[in-house]
């Protein structure tokens, strides 16, 4: 495994999910308000960043947890395409673990549960992606 390699592609995955986020958030201003309909479920925005940070973190260790697994998958390198494939794979977990488990435990709207599982689905795949792109082996 190529460590150095591997640190780039957690990193640019990383970054990626995150732009890709704040953008899904810009270009849907529905998705947030979905959000506050549900304040006895979710913190106050300010509430929220202050906690950002390991929220980030977690992310960032999901996100290296992937990138493991992709090089260990393809130990000779794999590209595009194996990327895109495994962050499908991992899209359709998180969505089904996290997006449908929270719709099916918590008092949240049908619509909320639509946006956050587009919005994780096509994230996992972005991550893939880029990992998929930025890693070569050693």
């Amino acid at each position: 495994m190529n460590y150095a390699s591997l640190g780039l592609a957690i990193l640019g995955a990383t970054v990626a999910y995150f732009v890709f986020g704040f953008a899904m958030f810009a270009a849907l201003p529905a998705m947030k308000t979905e959000f506050k309909k549900y304040p006895s479920v979710y913190r106050a925005e300010d509430r929220m960043m202050k906690l950002m940070p390991f929220g980030m973190l977690s992310i960032l260790i999901s996100i290296a947890v992937v990138a493991v697994l992709y090089a260990k998958i393809y130990p000779a390198g794999g590209g595009l395409v194996p990327g895109l494939y495994l962050g499908a794979l991992i899209g359709v977990f998180s969505v089904c673990t996290f997006v449908i488990h929270n719709y099916v435990n918590l008092n949240i709207g049908l619509a909320l549960s639509l946006y956050q599982g587009i919005t994780y689905f096509i994230q996992w795949i972005i991550v893939g992606a880029v990992i998929g792109l930025i890693y070569k082996p050693a």
